[in-house]
């Protein structure tokens, strides 16, 4: 390949070069080791180590041209070559079409930028052909190269970068090259004289960690289908781990979790997928995470400056980090200072003077906030200054947050106002008070020494907003933290939940959504609403607001509209319970915008059909356990107990088991520190209870245990009735337990386990998503295996091998190819059998990887009746157990069972007439060709049609089970089982012609080959015999002549041609149709020695297994 030229100096290079041609202008040379007799014995092997160690592309190429000049003791590198034919064709190339024109330049100087010139021109032509962006360093064009040639994968395997590592293989580090693409993570090393290639696809990936021990000081851990693999040395260890652990959940989400990646439309396409853009992905999803902002928000700036806090007279050190809609700090100097201005908020921007380097931006509330010491603050003044003015639309000039100043007004009354204009007959019907001020008003004449207290905690509210303001944009300090840990007041509960989760920019920016979404989902039926109206009753049942109907509206009205917005979570058990707590405290709306931010920013995939969010949560709490609580972890051998316990914890946001009371002060600390909050005061509850959990011998005492704690937890500081209060309505008995307030519990929590931060929280759960993912579908294997097991003779290991490859090539034709149908296919709440399947062209890959009868010369049309015979339901997908089915026939089943197979596959829906558009392709079928055969005359009985229309119907796959579908479907199997070779249909003269060709075929290259033919031959002329009289029975008057005559002669000379083309088509016109019934041509077959020990001969499955695993990826690669 050609290369940016770069100078060389010989004088270094005469140990390593030898000199092979040589002109005036140019050298070419080979490596000293190479290609030498012996391998250039043992300074190849040194030469060639130090390649691999030093060089930058992981093998210095052993060919290469360099560009002189005379007179001149300077070098320039202009090409290498992997091979002496590659290098052959740049030498001749040059000579061909450069050095004649070098003739004619005065100087060295002009010859030397001329080539230079030239060079640069042919590698640009090059970089359009090739994925290399032009942008691209030209050391990643150098390694992409390296990794096509390496490797071989298909053009469209994009690779995203690369890094120089050791791999540990045993106790001996291999140095070499990493390299980490779309779908695969690469490893290349060339180490005296031995060469170590490792290519691992991302979603057999089921753990990634970073590690150290004693040997290595710090490693990533690649775990892929119970291998380990240790990867070392790396120069940024952290910005590699955080690439490949990006790159593997792309490809988990991609192939096993649609419900995710179908919200995720910025990695549809693999092509677009860089390093750069990835890294900016992870930053953006921690800035959006930290200041719980929309998801739709991209980090685009990141600027280093102070921020002026006016209540305490001093500067403090952050950075400012600007979205598309935000301007965000965040302090770095330990006042965990923050601040949110959105955009539509803005009133002015403006710069001072040039020394302090300031920006100053206004908002509305008649507050300002100066930024200094800012870089390039009058560039980013002009991009702000843009920004707003495309912001300032006139629906956000209302004012939709707080205003920042000291009035205690809700914070969504403005956007009430709008939400009754906008949609003025739908909202009548939607609450505007929360349904704790309608059922528990506060009387201020009957002030007790709770009401005291609580309205000094409104007062110190009240004073935090005089100093730091009031709304989204309100400074957010320690104090702030200090306020929400002793328990948000009841009066400002809803507007602060609203301003924490970030709800209230959602709410702003979509102003009467929620009256649409209320109008146009009233009077829906569908599963979601039927399990709603079911749970509606179970929603806090004890305390009197879902005791009336005002309440249960509400509830029903926002669940209805949440499960309309998002069809793909629906409704999920655990919504109803925190719904309804914070209908308590936040208007309807409100409350239903605080439902979004839950379900789809604080709380992602918790509420979809498999749980993954609550699962990976449970992991890192285990991980977290380990880390902190290690005698717990010695104790309880089994750490699924805290999972089975600690479920209901993250649904509920423990609000199903503390009481009521309780549980809104744990939800107050969730909306401001997010999921942290819950996993510290998770591990503060286990702490608490250390002792007691030691002591217990199994898990039920241990789970006695722990419910006894939560009835124990009490709020004394709480303003509610008792009637309301659970904590207070103890038995007596219960009452001798020591009590815990929630506060002090909270606060423990807090400074026990604050040291946990919010990154090493998201990357733990980036980890155990592989994990938990990974658990899931050994899951959906297991129990796939153990159905598929009862009717197939094939053994265990070989079901689980075969379902690997069976579930690798369905990967493989998705890897590479955008929109692929059978991902669309793809649902993981289907049965588990349903949940993978294949269509044809993936079937014929495998059939010639594995059936026996692979070698056939008309294999692709054997492969699409097969298929064809195995689709009963006509969707054009098979399932893992129909096509395990088909194998296990072909090497496990008996002789009848073999021809059964071969003969329905000669006779509809199996057999369907084929003929190649191509002749000189003969029986092979293009991919096009074989998939419309696959849906050609397709017939659909009424009964199928009904049960498709089942399949495809709403309540498919959400939990709705048809028990009377279920039954027939049974019984229908039951049926199959059963099936009588008497009820096969007959087969016809031209099905029957086919019939014999394939069996030529599939004999041919047997050692009684030659014994099959003549054997076929007789069964044949006597089948045909036995028509004939059979007809002259039926119709005496008929002819003897006819094309049985014909088809008799000859067959002992054992070709398909002689013996089944002498059937004169005419003659098949003119003559009344023959046919033959599977008992025929099983009793014939039997009379034959050699036909029945070829299809008993015993064949093993193992080699081909093997095989198919060794040559599947190989296949699609250019190696």
């Amino acid at each position: 390949m050609w290369l940016k030229p770069e100078e060389v100096l010989l004088k270094n290079a005469l140990k390593l070069w030898l000199t092979e041609r040589s002109n005036d202008y140019f050298v070419l040379q080979r490596r000293r080791g190479y290609g030498e007799d012996g391998g250039g014995g043992l300074t190849g092997l040194l030469v060639g180590t130090l390649d691999s160690v030093l060089d930058s592309t992981a093998k210095v190429a052993p060919f290469r041209i360099l560009h002189q000049t005379p007179d001149s003791q300077v070098y320039w590198s202009i090409a290498c070559g992997a091979n002496r034919e590659e290098i052959t064709k740049h030498w001749d190339w040059l000579e061909q079409n450069i050095m004649k024109t070098l003739s004619v330049f005065d100087s060295n100087e002009d010859i030397t930028n001329f080539v230079q010139g030239k060079i640069r021109g042919l590698i640009a032509e090059e970089g359009k052909q090739s994925f290399a962006k032009e942008d691209d360093p030209e050391k990643f064009r150098e390694a992409l190269l390296k990794f096509e040639k390496c490797f071989g994968l298909p053009e469209q395997e994009k690779l995203v970068t690369y890094y120089s590592c050791s791999y540990w293989k045993g106790r001996v580090p291999c140095q070499g090259w990493l390299y980490l693409s779309t779908n695969f993570l690469s490893f290349y090393s060339f180490l005296l004289g031995s060469e170590i290639k490792l290519v691992i696809s991302w979603d057999a990936v089921s753990k990634l960690e970073k590690t150290s021990t004693v040997i290595l000081t710090e490693s990533i851990h690649v775990c892929s289908q119970r291998e380990d693999h240790y990867f070392s040395m790396f120069l940024h260890i952290n910005q590699t781990y955080l690439l490949m652990e990006q790159l593997a959940n792309y490809a988990i989400k991609r192939l096993f979790d649609k419900e995710t990646f179908d919200n995720d439309p910025i990695l549809d396409d693999p092509q677009q997928i860089t390093k750069r853009g990835l890294e900016n992905r992870a930053h953006s999803e921690q800035f959006n995470a930290y200041f719980r902002l929309p998801k739709e928000e991209t980090l685009q700036e990141v600027h280093e400056c102070f921020l002026w806090i006016p209540f305490s007279h001093f500067n403090t050190h952050g950075k400012m980090c600007i979205s598309e809609n935000y301007i965000c700090f965040a302090s770095q100097d330990g006042t965990l200072c923050s601040v949110i201005i959105p955009l539509r908020e803005v009133l002015a921007i403006d710069k001072t003077n040039e020394s302090s380097k300031s920006v100053i931006i206004s908002i509305k509330g008649k507050t300002a906030y100066r930024f200094t010491e800012v870089n390039d603050f009058e560039q980013l003044v002009t991009k702000l200054r843009l920004k707003c003015g495309a912001a300032s639309t006139p629906c956000h000039d209302i004012g939709a947050e707080v205003a920042l100043s000291s009035d205690s007004t809700g914070p969504s009354d403005n956007l009430e106002e709008q939400s009754v204009t906008s949609q003025k007959e739908c909202s009548k019907t939607v609450n505007t008070e929360a349904l704790m001020r309608v059922f528990h008003p506060q009387n201020l004449e009957t002030l007790n020494s709770k009401m005291l207290k609580e309205k000094m905690k409104e007062q110190s509210w009240n004073i935090l907003f005089s100093e730091c303001g009031r709304g989204v944009s309100m400074f957010r300090t320690k104090k702030t933290r200090d306020l929400v840990v002793r328990g948000i007041p009841e009066t400002l509960r809803g507007e602060l939940w609203m301003l924490f989760s970030g709800a209230v920019n959602d709410m702003a920016t979509h102003p009467g959504y929620y009256a649409e979404v209320v109008e146009q989902s009233l009077g829906t039926c569908n599963l979601a609403t039927e399990e709603i109206e079911r749970d509606l009753r179970r929603s806090l049942p004890e305390h009197p607001a879902f005791q009336s109907d005002t309440g249960i509206s509400a509830l029903r009205r926002v669940l209805t509209a949440y499960a309309y917005r998002n069809p793909k979570i629906g409704y999920c058990q655990a919504m109803n319970i925190l719904t309804s707590v914070l209908l308590l405290y936040a208007k309807e709306e409100e409350a239903f915008w605080l439902l979004v931010a839950v379900c789809e920013r604080m709380l992602p995939d918790y509420f979809n059909r498999r749980i993954i969010g609550a699962l990976v949560d449970q992991a890192v709490f285990e991980e977290l356990i380990r880390d902190h609580l290690p005698q717990l972890t010695e104790h309880m051998t089994d750490m699924t107990f805290f999972s089975s316990v600690s479920l209901s914890w993250f649904l509920t946001l423990f609000i199903s088991v503390l009481p009521i009371e309780s549980a809104v002060n744990v939800v107050d600390c969730f909306f401001y520190d997010g999921i942290k909050a819950i996993l510290q005061l998770g591990l503060a509850i286990l702490d608490y209870n250390l002792d007691k959990l030691l002591t217990c011998k199994d898990d039920a005492e241990a789970v006695t245990a722990l419910n006894r704690f939560f009835d124990n937890v009490t709020n004394k500081d709480s303003p509610l009735p008792s009637s309301v209060q659970q904590g207070s309505n103890m038995s007596d008995e219960k009452s001798n337990h020591t009590r815990v307030d929630i506060t002090d519990l909270i606060r423990e929590s807090d400074e026990k386990y604050g040291s946990i931060r919010c990154e090493d929280i998201y990357s733990l759960r980036c980890r155990n998503r592989l994990y938990v993912i990974q658990t899931l579908e050994e899951t959906t294997k297991q129990n796939v295996l153990r159905v598929v097991s009862q009717d197939v003779k094939l053994s265990l290991q070989e079901l689980d091998e075969l379902y690997g490859i069976f579930k690798k090539e369905l990967f493989l034709s998705c890897y590479w190819s955008l929109n692929c149908p059978v991902l669309k296919h793809h649902d993981p709440s289907l049965p588990y059998l349903e949940q993978y399947q294949i269509d044809c062209e993936q079937f014929r890959v495998l059939y010639h990887f594995l059936s026996p009868w692979a070698h056939s010369a008309n294999r692709d049309v054997l492969a699409l009746w097969t298929f064809r015979l195995l689709d009963e339901n006509s969707d054009c997908l098979i399932n893992f157990k129909e096509f395990s089915s088909a194998i296990d026939i072909m090497y496990n089943g008996s002789f009848t069972e073999k021809l059964k197979l071969l003969f329905k596959l000669h006779i509809p829906p199996a057999y369907t007439d084929v003929k190649s558009q191509d002749p000189s392709k003969g029986d092979e079928l293009s991919k096009e060709e074989l998939l419309y055969f696959s849906q050609l005359h397709v017939s659909r009985p009424a009964n199928e049609k009904e049960a498709e229309s089942v399949k495809n119907s709403p309540d498919k796959g959400k939990g709705k089970v048809d028990i009377q579908a279920y039954l027939s479907q049974w019984q229908e199997e039951l049926f199959k089982k059963e099936e009588n070779i008497k009820n096969l249909p007959r087969m016809n003269q031209s099905q029957f012609i086919q019939f014999s060709k394939t069996l030529y075929n599939l004999f041919h290259g047997d050692p009684e080959e030659e014994s099959l033919y003549q054997a076929i031959a007789v069964v044949t002329r006597l089948l045909l015999k036995m028509e004939e009289v059979g007809r002259k029975l039926h119709s005496p008057t008929s002819s003897a002549k006819g094309s049985s005559g014909t088809v008799c002669g000859g067959p002992s000379e054992g070709t398909t041609e002689t013996h089944l083309q002498e059937i004169d088509p005419s003659l098949l016109k003119e003559e009344p149709q023959w046919s033959f019934s599977f008992e025929q041509i099983l009793a014939s077959l039997l009379n034959e020695p050699a036909l029945v020990r070829f299809f008993e001969k015993p064949i093993g499955v193992k080699a081909k297994l093997e095989n198919a695993k060794a040559f599947q990826l190989r296949s699609r690669t250019k190696m």
